[in-house]
């Protein structure tokens, strides 16, 4: 398996399933959200959570779920990116729960040259997450630089 692709390899409407998924473990999410200093109760305090929300449990953070997105989608997408030029359009769809397992999958939205810079492509991307029940979680688009094929 090659970790990532080059503007060539990439074509529109082209979709690419990432594997193995990551089951998300109440260590995990508390964690990334002690790390990244969120203390919001809806996703540390699990009392809290049980009497504010339908869910009755705490909810994943949707940078967490963003990230992780990203790191599923590497190999495929982004392993040999310049860099990101942006993101837009970050959609939550539903909410992602400790032990509940993301599996995410990538379209090709858009490709084409850039003239100034010679050796290099842009790639437009959506990356959906979805759960182990195939509900849709989170949607996100970005746009990446990507280098052309070395020529030989």
């Amino acid at each position: 398996m090659t970790f990532g692709r080059y503007f060539e390899d990439f074509e529109v409407g082209q979709v690419f399933s990432h594997w193995p998924g990551k089951t998300v473990t109440e260590y995990d999410h508390h964690l990334f959200s002690l790390l990244t200093m969120v203390r919001h109760p809806l996703h540390l305090d699990a009392h809290y959570a049980k009497t504010a929300t339908r869910y009755q449990q705490p909810l994943v953070i949707g940078s967490y779920v963003f990230s992780l997105l990203l790191g599923l989608s590497e190999a495929d997408v982004a392993g040999r990116a310049i860099t990101h030029r942006g993101f837009e359009k970050i959609e939550h769809h539903a909410p992602l729960l400790h032990g509940d397992t993301l599996y995410a999958e990538s379209e090709v939205y858009a490709k084409h040259d850039i003239p100034d810079r010679e050796g290099r492509g842009q790639v437009g991307v959506e990356t959906r997450g979805y759960n182990q029940h195939r509900t849709l979680v989170m949607t996100l688009r970005r746009e990446l630089v990507v280098p052309t094929r070395p020529q030989d």
